[in-house]
């Protein structure tokens, strides 16, 4: 609940921002003479941009369950599901989370964490995991989603996609206003193609930018979790060894809408990749053994 009400705050903060370095240069008052209410634009992408990302929050146990058609274990029906179960409820309780909802779903080795809150959680791993990991290197995998739920990452990711997709959604039509103004002469009497034109073309480019900027974060909050495995754990020697075997084998890249929570990422540029090389995991690892 915290977090939430820190990402309705940090929008509301950007809002304010905004809006006072807008008045503090006379822009706002330029735009308004132009045709363009800046209060009313930015309370519309607050809304785009945070509501966008919130309901996407509150659906993504749905969403992730659905999109790799995982199982949830309720009862266990053998010995594997029985201590999946069992390792997630311990490594839960050296979290202090609430015990997530724990899934198996078919496909190449990879695992995810998701949900809107610490105590209401899911932890899914695949078969490819479970069938060429030792229990060990599971057991790490799993100390890594469990970190991701217990930092908030989930929510510390949205908040985050929320704030840049409200300057997308603003610096796109504040710029789309000026240049149909002062290139296309349009009217005040209303928007010409210019404004559509170039809205269409900033959304694109301005979504890029951002694209990276949230890679950027997500990649941070990997090594964190990497970090909170090896303490919950006790040992870093366990989740080197699991990354070392990831490294060497050809995983499968998860639906685009829980990829970031994978413990793999995608084969992107360092720019876009949501995970950091698999290297340099290992490297900050051995940095805490040592």
């Amino acid at each position: 609940m915290i977090r939430i009400l820190l990402l309705i705050a940090t929008n509301i903060a950007v809002m304010l921002v905004v809006s006072a370095v807008c008045y503090l240069l006379g822009i706002d008052r330029i735009l308004t003479e132009e045709g363009l209410n800046m209060g009313a634009l930015l309370v519309v992408a607050a809304c785009v941009g945070f509501g966008g990302s919130f309901i996407s929050l509150l659906m993504s146990k749905f969403i992730a369950k659905r999109s790799v058609g995982a199982y949830v274990i309720t009862q266990p029906r053998n010995e594997t599901e029985a201590w999946l179960t069992h390792t997630v409820t311990k490594l839960a309780d050296r979290a202090g989370i609430g015990m997530p909802e724990v899934a198996i779903y078919e496909g190449a080795p990879n695992a995810f964490a998701t949900g809107a809150r610490r105590d209401a959680s899911l932890v899914a791993v695949s078969t490819g995991l479970l069938n060429t990991m030792s229990r060990n290197e599971v057991e790490a995998v799993l100390g890594h989603e469990i970190a991701h739920v217990a930092n908030g990452d989930m929510v510390t990711l949205t908040l985050i996609q929320g704030v840049v997709n409200t300057f997308v959604f603003f610096l796109a039509r504040v710029v789309g206003h000026i240049v149909d103004k002062a290139v296309f002469r349009s009217s005040n009497s209303g928007s010409g193609p210019g404004y559509f034109i170039t809205v269409m073309i900033c959304q694109v480019v301005f979504a890029i930018i951002a694209s990276a900027i949230v890679a950027y974060f997500s990649r941070r909050r990997e090594f964190r979790a990497d970090a909170g495995s090896a303490q919950y754990l006790g040992q870093p020697q366990s989740m080197i060894s699991a990354l070392r075997k990831l490294g060497g084998m050809e995983t499968e890249e998860l639906p685009e809408t829980i990829k970031a929570s994978g413990i793999t990422g995608g084969k992107l540029s360092a720019l876009f990749a949501t995970h950091p090389p698999i290297e340099d995991r290992i490297a900050a690892l051995q940095g805490i053994n040592r």
